[in-house]
């Protein structure tokens, strides 16, 4: 695991963004996109904390779309196994994310040019704009209206998916997150969390706790 300061030698900085920005990033964007990350529970639980990059999320089947959107805009890399690769604009850009991304690839970096630090981390998302389905266990989902909150305009992932998310790395500041907000989730949230732990992740120490 780098350090910050490793991190940025190795891969470069990552510019501060906000969701507002992403609400100015994808306006007039066809497919359908929602911010995800500590963003996310930030923006339920009202309790600030230090965010090291912005995490939009695209459905994995509108591909095309989001590539044709940035385009012009800002050049997109693939980020799989701790590898970065171009993903150039005249590379296929109707294809399928299967036929144009390597294997593994679940997120998509992206920045105005070399020069310029990384922007926004975009998440691939499985699914449909109807339904929501949880990459590491496909046969956990729920109607696309339902994994998604909104305010002022933009959408944000349910805290209760946020936080399954954050369980497997279960890294100090995912703790962090879980302390932060639990104290905000109701009976029902709770619920769906401890039961999706319980069949993703057995004797995870939040279990418990929840």
């Amino acid at each position: 695991m780098l350090s910050d300061s490793e991190f940025v030698a190795v891969y470069g900085r990552w510019a501060s963004r906000t969701p507002q920005d992403a609400a100015g990033l994808f306006d007039g964007y066809r497919g359908v996109w929602w911010i995800a990350g500590g963003w996310a529970l930030q923006a339920f639980t009202g309790v600030e904390r230090h965010h090291e990059d912005l995490d939009p999320s695209v459905l994995s089947a509108e591909l095309p779309l989001l590539r044709r959107h940035l385009a012009e805009r800002l050049h997109v890399w693939t980020a799989a196994s701790g590898a970065l690769w171009p993903l150039l604009p005249d590379d296929r850009p109707d294809a399928d994310a299967d036929d144009v991304l390597p294997d593994g690839t679940h997120q998509l970096w992206t920045r105005r040019t070399a020069e310029h630090p990384w922007e926004y981390d975009i998440l691939l998302s499985p699914g449909t704009a109807q339904e929501w389905i949880y990459r590491r266990d496909p046969s956990i989902r729920m109607p696309l209206g339902d994994a998604l909150w909104e305010r002022d305009g933009i959408r944000y992932l349910q805290p209760e998916i946020q936080l399954l998310y954050k369980a497997r790395g279960q890294r100090p500041k995912d703790d962090a997150d879980f302390s932060a907000t639990t104290p905000h989730l109701d009976g029902r949230r709770r619920d769906w969390l401890r039961g999706a732990l319980e069949r993703t992740i057995p004797g995870h120490a939040w279990i418990s706790r929840l």
